[in-house]
């Protein structure tokens, strides 16, 4: 259940983010009230995630799949592009939620 809450706040996060991006500094109505709603909603799934693994490994696993997810939808949606060291830092960042995932005894499963 806590890898659950913490997908759901991911993916809150992303959509957040990308509301975010289409808000024009909250003027407009509904990207900004699908931004409020959706980062309440990453929060609150958060807050219970981070009860059962550890801050650090959570948070790690947050920004970093938030930060590819978030890269992905810029790419896909909003035609934006990614240039090789862009994609050489996503990569690493892959990496580096997997060798928490894999290897870190702090990671708890």
């Amino acid at each position: 259940m806590k890898y659950l809450f913490l997908g759901l706040a991911i993916c809150l996060e992303v959509l957040g983010t990308s509301c975010l991006a289409r808000s024009e500094n909250f003027t407009k109505l509904w990207p900004s009230l699908i931004t409020i709603i959706a980062f309440t909603g990453c929060f609150y799934f958060f807050s219970h995630a981070i009860k059962e693994i550890p801050l650090g490994v959570a948070y790690a696993i947050w920004t970093g799949l938030g930060i590819v997810l978030t890269a992905l939808v810029s790419v896909f949606f909003f035609k934006q592009k990614l240039d090789l060291p862009a994609i050489l830092g996503i990569a690493i960042i892959i990496v580096g939620v997997l060798v928490i995932n894999l290897f870190s005894k702090s990671a708890t499963h």
